[in-house]
């Protein structure tokens, strides 16, 4: 029987990139929800209808270039089933934006990191054998503050621990059968050009940073990184997805 895998694309320039592309590869049929079309990209303030958490084997949750704290309808409906998700068992991997809302979850907090990350970093990896030191790519201005306690109301993921950090946030937790990382495995060259084209704020330039050179980076760490990429959603699956 074929497992199938909802993939929340929080708005139409990220895909599920290599992270998906090994979840096709270990069996996985990827249905994909796209939140925020196009159309709305400026004004992100849709009520998308999410399907229930028990019609998946997995759920991966993806980024995007706003803020968890903006706590609109549909962030809520997606901490809702995060939340049935845990209870019900149901694996999930949660990527920067996706880890912040899967932290928010479980009761953590977010808020704005001292600085943006942008670029190649390498993390401090307490378990190298789940999440490794790297180097990942990092694109986010804010932060989770992991909670002290995850709230007893009967569902799977007890307890939390922190896996990763670096020197501006935490990068890695799990929590029963999720795992939330603040860096980007599935990213693509494709992706970030994207993401670049349609940034109308000018974070890299504002950071110094030069987008061409950037994407250029990815493209020549392809191989490498994509098998950092595989090596950790295989790590996911064999060793968070079937916790008990």
């Amino acid at each position: 029987m074929t497992k199938r895998a909802l993939v929340i694309a929080h708005d139409h320039l990220s895909t599920a990139g290599h992270a998906g592309d090994r979840l096709a590869q270990r069996g996985y049929a990827l249905d994909e929800l796209l939140v925020v079309p196009a159309e709305r990209y400026a004004t992100p303030d849709v009520e998308p209808r999410f399907p229930a958490a028990a019609e998946y084997d997995l759920i991966l949750s993806l980024g995007a270039p706003w803020s968890v704290n903006r706590m609109n309808a549909w962030i809520r409906a997606e901490l809702d089933l995060l939340r049935d998700a845990r209870r019900l068992g149901v694996p999930v991997l949660g990527i920067c934006f996706g880890g912040q809302l899967l932290a928010a979850s479980l009761g953590g907090s977010i808020e704005r990191a001292p600085r943006f990350e942008l670029g190649w970093t390498e993390i401090e990896a307490d378990e190298p054998g789940l999440v490794g030191p790297g180097p990942w790519f990092q694109f986010h201005g804010d932060r989770w503050l992991l909670p002290k306690a995850v709230p007893e109301d009967g569902g799977a993921g007890l307890p939390l621990r922190e896996l990763a950090r670096n020197e501006v946030a935490s990068q890695a937790f799990v929590c029963g059968r999720a795992l939330g990382v603040q860096f980007h495995p599935e990213l693509t060259p494709e992706v970030l050009r994207a993401w670049f084209d349609g940034d109308d704020t000018g974070i890299a330039e504002s950071l110094g940073a030069d987008p061409d050179a950037l994407v250029k980076e990815v493209r020549a760490a392809l191989p490498e990184a994509r098998e950092r990429a595989y090596a950790l959603v295989d790590a996911f699956l064999e060793r968070v997805a079937t916790a008990g």
